[in-house]
């Protein structure tokens, strides 16, 4: 069973069939789907998977805090169920792929107090810019 759907278990959240499916389907490393590609690999599971439904789920999954969902550059929104891992995001400013990264020391000790404008900081989300190896060979 993967983490997302061990964790929806213990939670208590209802596992339909149609949801159970989008839970596979997230499963993964540095899985970062976007809607249309989760609804694509759902529908090679169970077929009459609908589109709304697959939407209503990512939807309910992120409210949930079980899913990130991640926007880069205007690109579609992407949903990564690392949500319970501290990481920030590495993307390839040409085909978009998404790898998550855990880089060392705290992002928040980064930022020198006189740029903090008296803010008492809580997050800090970074992510990363470059080109893939795949776009690099081309």
């Amino acid at each position: 069973m993967s983490d997302l759907l061990q964790r929806l278990r213990d939670r208590g959240w209802r596992l339909t069939a149609q949801r159970r499916v989008v839970a596979e389907v997230l499963d993964g490393e540095h899985v970062h789907y976007t809607a249309d590609e989760v609804h694509a690999r759902a529908v090679e599971k169970l077929p009459e998977i609908s589109r709304a439904t697959v939407y209503n789920t990512l939807g309910e999954l992120v409210s949930i805090g079980e899913v990130i969902e991640v926007s880069t550059d205007g690109r579609a929104k992407r949903y990564d169920p690392n949500a319970h891992h501290s990481h920030q995001h590495l993307v390839c400013s040409r085909c978009g792929v998404i790898r998550d990264v855990r880089p060392s020391g705290d992002p928040l000790a980064l930022l020198p107090e006189e740029e903090r404008f008296g803010f008492a900081l809580s997050e800090a989300t970074v992510t990363y810019r470059g080109i893939c190896p795949s776009c690099a060979a081309e």
